[in-house]
């Protein structure tokens, strides 16, 4: 079945438009992020106090400068790497805790699986924006806490999502026939439930990298995710705000990136829930 998956994957692949497009953007902004210390023009906290507010285009900052003379072409590409590090990690962690959770209900059931998922159904009756301003009130804002709270607070869906397909599993041929073989339960969950559960997580953990990235936005944006002087798309925004009827290029370059950032992800995300569907099979 995990054959299938990846036959299944690769068949498709090509017919979809939007899986493409979505891989260009996301590519794109990505080997920008990645090679930022190679490609950016300038130091992304050095101050310039002769060239303050300098309008896009004029002199050697394409994309002009903020309040205090810093080029913004180099502080959205350093920003990239802080907003796509953070949304890479958070969904990682809540990866991790929803598969582990998930494949433990719904392979074991009984008590674990009515535990756990009690569990769930506490974490959802808070919305996750308001839960992570709670928890963050309480600590010191700071790129590692950002990443480990929004982790935290994100895996209930992936967990909901494994335990159904664990359940539909766990009671198919190969699995029973596993269970005769003498397997025990860690190698059954490894070897032959993850990877046939992988198609949905997939697509969530994708989806899962925008979000991410929009919660890092919004709490850097209300100042209280990643610090200054560290430039991302957030604080950016934020400094743009204040000066927005001057200088409207500090708002609309960082808005234009979380838009094709998120934009880039949920293509893929959505090509990939149409290409995984089983109901769409040829």
């Amino acid at each position: 079945m995990a054959n299938g998956f990846l036959h299944r994957l690769l068949r498709r692949f090509p017919r979809h438009g939007m899986l493409w497009a979505g891989l260009a953007l996301v590519g794109s902004i990505s080997l920008a992020a990645l090679f930022a210390p190679y490609i950016a023009p300038f130091d992304p906290t050095a101050l310039d106090v002769n060239a303050i507010l300098v309008p896009p285009g004029v002199g050697p900052h394409l994309l002009g400068t903020d309040a205090l003379g810093r080029d913004v072409l180099s502080r959205l590409l350093y920003g990239g790497r802080v907003s796509l590090w953070v949304g890479f990690v958070a969904v990682g962690l809540s990866v991790a805790i929803g598969l582990t959770l998930g494949l433990c209900a719904g392979y074991f059931g009984g008590l674990v699986d009515e535990g756990i998922m009690r569990g769930v159904d506490v974490m959802l009756c808070f919305p996750s924006f308001f839960l992570i301003l709670a928890v963050i009130a309480f600590l010191t804002p700071s790129l590692t806490n950002i990443m480990v709270i929004i982790g935290l607070t994100s895996w209930m869906g992936v967990a909901r999502l494994v335990r159904a397909e664990t359940l539909a599993l766990r009671g198919r041929e190969f699995i029973l026939a596993a269970r005769v073989s003498g397997m025990r339960a860690p190698g059954i969950l490894f070897y032959h439930i993850l990877p046939n559960a992988a198609a949905p997580v997939l697509v969530s953990a994708t989806l899962g990298v925008a979000g991410a990235i929009l919660i890092e936005s919004s709490l850097s944006f209300l100042g209280l995710g990643v610090q200054p002087p560290m430039p991302s798309w957030g604080n950016i925004l934020m400094d743009g705000k204040e000066v927005l009827e001057v200088a409207p290029w500090l708002s609309v370059f960082p808005g234009l990136a979380i838009l094709l950032t998120v934009l880039g992800y949920n293509l893929i995300g959505e090509s990939l829930r149409d290409i995984l569907d089983p109901r769409l099979r040829q």
